[in-house]
């Protein structure tokens, strides 16, 4: 099964920029689907934004015009460039795959798990 890995988080101030990266390892023929999520201690997990294998994108609205969702489909990678961060934008950042169609033995597209990743921390200060 497909295992996402998250890295990019840390401890920046307000109007300050991070870029998170998100990685796919693995045996991997196509993923329909690759976005950011976040949660905060208490509430729900939200989407920030997610961006198809033909490039069309999506992103919340608390986010739009301060955030950049990228993939590079040879890669399996996507990332999230966050400029002027807020203080309300802190929380464990999550990656998510969806339509996700794996190699199998021999080399032929078959249907995977959606996936998550365990999260990186995002924290903004005043």
């Amino acid at each position: 099964q497909v295992q996402l890995v998250e890295s990019g988080g840390g401890l920046v101030q307000t109007g300050e920029s991070l870029r998170l990266s998100c990685a796919a390892p693995g045996r991997i023929f196509s993923i329909r689907t690759l976005g950011w999520y976040r949660q905060v201690p208490g509430k729900q997990r939200e989407l920030v934004a997610t961006c198809t294998s033909a490039g069309a994108r999506n992103y919340a609205d608390s986010v739009k015009g301060r955030f950049t969702i990228s993939r590079d489909n040879a890669k399996n990678t996507v990332t999230l460039q966050m400029n002027n961060l807020k203080p309300e934008d802190t929380a464990v950042y999550y990656c998510n795959a969806d339509g996700v169609l794996l190699l199998g033995p021999d080399w032929a597209p078959r249907e995977g798990m959606d996936a998550w990743g365990k999260g990186t921390l995002v924290t903004v200060s005043s």
